[in-house]
């Protein structure tokens, strides 16, 4: 912890810091650690802080968050248990909360590691030290209510006394009802039954006190009624009270049972309540963290905080401005100035918090990859110091602190000061501020201070390890912007601000020559660098830009390459797979006709030679050869010579069962085939070449139906290419005209209207087609087209 320096929690508002993350909680020990969070200087501890964070938001991500009930510390329950006390029902409940939300969290975690195949970088540990007790689990929840009631289950004794009870209520009530209903009614101030001492009664009006007989156990404020155990029920209710009494001597026992039962597992209830705590305690840093949009920090080797786009976690998001700072690495001290309310001491803030929130093992509002340091202690001199009491001035308030900051700090310090050297004569202020901060560099610590004095502008051009920055000050509107710029000093605005308001220009020019011809220059220089930074960020972003397309250009092109030789060597594999099928059935074939020959021969029909048929065998099983070795068989090459397409050849149309005539070949996977009338675009591997058939007498023609099985009454082309949906509707027009179809519908959908008129200029070219609109409204109006054939 930082120990001694309390003082920067209260400067930076890091208890706000807890509250929020308490907030999430809902264990008792969960708020307890909350509350106690501060920030540590121990780089491994806070790494494993950070690393329980990241766990905790993976879990968060993939699986919500961690299942956890409200659960009361139960630690001054086991502290009774161990000198043999007896809990109560309550006290027992919130024990097996605690036991049940144990098992909980084990099934959950256990789902998390296989199901999303999740390793856990810090809560493993955690998750081993959980000790479930599922007998005991099970009894306490069979037993107990949420709220501490005994259940009917707690003991077969209980739930008979429960009956017996529930029995004798029932008679009692049943005979009551005979006071509350009819003629006895009218003896009564109200027919109602009620309860006095834990025994049934009635009320009975005053004068007629004597007219039910049996015991008064209360009257009314006003005595004009009383409440009467009647004569008639007194026997039920003494049994009544007897049952009850044996009812609560019953619960009493089981309690004692439970109680002894529960002794032995003292330690690993409280073990597990501790545990549960901090699985509380770390699914409120990770809900925490993704409602303020924080990402896990880095921890620098070498202290060099970097922070892109940090924001102040306690400013509301839509008005935050996020900004990134930068400390160490090639400067140490950062010197910021610029305007008033400019947002110089919210950047300070920013800074110091979110160092005390990543040392505190909390994500930061900051995007990914930013880092921060590990500081042995962090000092702050922010606000306004003057003391009344004290009788101290604002400048002795600060002066004071500073004086205890230079005594405290340490070379793995961090000091944040706001407008240091204010409060005292600008000369004497300006000088006091250097040597200020060339003290802070002799120790070697961090320091970002702010400041309105020209002079800490040289001073961080000159002193080595400091740079200048300022917080933008835009002319035109006269308004901050809030944005931090390393590298460029404030300016004075006062001139632009005058002339831009009114101020005459003779009085503004006459004020400008009043000051030094070195000022000037300075303003001139600084307003230049702020104009090259301005250009340098717009390129940058520009650049940023261009790089981000092309590396999705590479990306892509990457993706399609791999997707492209994987789908290559799959249809490679399945080419080889299809070949030797075939050479397979042409085997077996050839095996069936020698067999057939050797048969032959036996029975002495030919002369076959024994050698003859091993040659030849011998022949056949070469055509099947490994696959990748399928390109060099020259059976194989020699039979699909044989089979190669060429115009005038007659084919089948294997997805029609038409018999056609090639005409010309398309492209390398397409011919054109003249079926009948009608001339068809098929794939070639739709293609299966045949001999021509003899001429014939002529028939009357006769219509075929082969191909109703295969072709669709409606195309639907949404999500394809232009070019390959026109050829489609081309092909699936023949297809369906082959089918007999009266009527198809082509689903094109709406989108930009591109493939709705190619297609329409399509059909309006087609002599085939009688007619075509858009299909009704309820059947996907302008989106599809219902075409008709002559």
């Amino acid at each position: 912890m930082f120990g001694v320096n309390q003082k920067i929690l209260q400067t930076l508002e890091f208890a706000k810091i807890r509250a929020a993350v308490a907030a999430y909680t809902v264990s008792a020990v969960g708020q307890q650690l909350s509350r106690q969070l501060e920030p540590n200087h121990d780089r491994k501890t806070i790494q494993q802080m950070l690393m329980e964070t990241q766990d905790a938001a993976t879990i968060l991500r993939l699986k919500g968050p961690i299942p956890m009930p409200k659960l009361v510390d139960v630690q001054p329950h086991l502290k009774r248990l161990a000198i043999g006390g007896t809990l109560n029902g309550v006290e027992l409940a919130q024990i097996s909360r605690v036991l049940r939300a144990t098992a909980d969290v084990d099934r959950f975690l256990t789902a998390v590691t296989e199901e999303e195949a999740v390793t856990f970088q810090e809560l493993d540990q955690w998750w081993q030290r959980l000790t479930t007790l599922p007998t005991l689990t099970k009894r306490l929840r069979l037993s107990l209510e949420d709220d501490g009631h005994l259940t009917d289950d707690a003991s077969p004794k209980l739930r008979q006394i429960r009956n017996g009870i529930q029995q004798l209520e029932g008679q009692i009530r049943s005979q009551m009802n005979q006071y509350t209903h009819g003629k006895q009614a009218q003896y009564l101030s109200d027919p109602i039954v009620t309860i006095r001492n834990e025994r049934y009664v009635i009320p009975v009006k005053q004068e007629y006190r004597h007219h039910f007989g049996g015991v008064v156990h209360d009257e009314s404020a006003s005595g004009l009624t009383l409440f009467i155990e009647p004569q008639a029920v007194m026997d039920l209710n003494n049994r009544l009270r007897q049952r009850q009494i044996e009812a609560q001597q019953e619960e009493l026992r089981i309690l004692a049972e439970l109680s002894n039962e529960l002794a032995p597992y003292r330690q690993e209830i409280l073990d597990n309540g501790q545990i549960l705590g901090h699985f509380d305690f770390v699914n409120a840093k990770a809900r925490y963290a993704k409602d303020l949009k924080a990402t896990e920090p880095h921890l620098a080797a070498d202290n060099h905080v970097q922070l892109r786009q940090a924001r102040h976690p306690l400013l509301a998001a839509e008005k935050v401005v996020a900004n990134d700072i930068e400390l160490g690495g090639d400067f140490k001290a950062m010197v910021i100035t610029g305007p008033n309310t400019g947002g110089k001491t919210i950047t300070l803030k920013t800074l110091g918090l979110l160092q005390l929130m990543a040392q505190s093992g909390l994500f930061i509002p900051a995007n990914e990859g930013s880092q921060v340091a590990v500081y042995n202690d962090i000092f702050a001199d922010i606000g306004d110091e003057q003391s009344i009491e004290q009788n101290l001035s604002t400048f002795s308030g600060h002066m004071s602190n500073v004086v205890t900051i230079l005594n405290a700090i340490e070379s793995d310090s961090l000091v944040l000061v706001d407008e240091l050297g204010a409060g005292t004569d600008p000369q004497e202020g300006a000088a006091l501020a250097i040597a200020i901060l060339d003290q802070i560099g002799a120790v070697g610590s961090a320091v970002v201070a702010t400041t309105h004095y020209p002079e800490l502008k040289a001073y961080g051009y000159n002193r080595p390890a400091t740079i200048n920055a300022s917080m933008e000050f835009d002319s035109e509107t006269l308004q901050p912007t809030y944005r931090l710029l390393i590298g460029i000093p404030g300016r004075s605005n006062a001139f632009d601000i005058s002339r831009r308001l009114g101020l005459a220009a003779n009085v503004v020019a006459a004020a400008e020559s009043l000051i030094s011809a070195d000022s000037q220059d300075l303003n001139n220089m600084i307003s230049d660098l702020e104009q090259q930074r301005h250009n340098a960020e717009v390129a940058n972003q520009a650049a940023q830009a261009t790089l981000a397309q092309a590396q999705q250009v590479h990306d892509d092109l990457e993706k399609g390459a791999n997707e492209f030789f994987h789908e290559k060597q799959h249809q490679l594999d399945l080419a080889a797979s299809k070949a030797n099928e075939i050479v397979g059935k042409a085997k077996r074939k050839s095996d069936q006709i020698i067999a057939e020959l050797h048969r032959l021969q036996k029975a002495g029909a030919g002369e076959v030679k024994e050698h003859q048929l091993i040659a030849a065998k011998t022949a056949l099983n070469g055509l099947h050869q490994d696959e990748p070795q399928l390109s060099k068989n020259k059976v194989l090459r020699r039979e699909r010579a044989k089979q190669a397409l060429k115009p005038g050849d007659d084919v089948l149309v294997t997805t029609y069962g038409q018999q056609g005539t090639l005409i010309r070949q398309m492209d390398p996977k397409h011919w054109e085939v003249q079926v009948g009338i009608i001339k068809l675009k098929v794939a070639t591997g739709d293609l299966a070449k045949t001999k021509a058939a003899p001429e014939k007498e002529p028939k009357a023609p006769r219509a075929t139906m082969h191909v109703s099985n295969h072709v669709n009454t409606s195309l639907d082309l949404r999500g394809e290419r232009y070019e390959q949906a026109l050829q489609d509707v081309d092909q699936y027009i023949d297809a369906a005209l082959l089918a007999g179809y009266p009527q198809v519908t082509i689903i094109h959908g709406k989108g930009t209207g591109a493939l709705r008129q190619g297609i329409t200029e399509y059909l309006a070219r087609n002599r085939q087609v009688k007619s075509f609109g858009f299909a009704p409204a309820n059947a996907g109006g302008n989106g599809a087209t219902v075409v008709t054939f002559k």
